[in-house]
């Protein structure tokens, strides 16, 4: 996540020649899709939790976060 803060804060600043910027861009792509995709495996397999007498109740994310 710090990764790809900081291509963004340079991207940002936009003193970067045409070719590193199109580099830090697809840089910060590729990290973005590897946070989603670790961020979606956990909402997975939180999907289904085990209450206090052992049996699994399906978890939800309440609408908005």
């Amino acid at each position: 996540m710090e990764e790809l803060e900081r291509l963004v804060d340079k991207l940002e600043e936009g003193d970067v020649p045409l070719e590193e910027a199109i580099n830090t861009y697809k840089k910060g792509m590729e990290l973005s899709k590897y946070c989603h995709d670790k961020l979606k495996n956990v909402e997975e397999q939180l999907a289904e939790i085990v209450t206090d007498n052992g049996q699994k109740q399906t978890f939800s994310m309440p609408e908005g976060e």
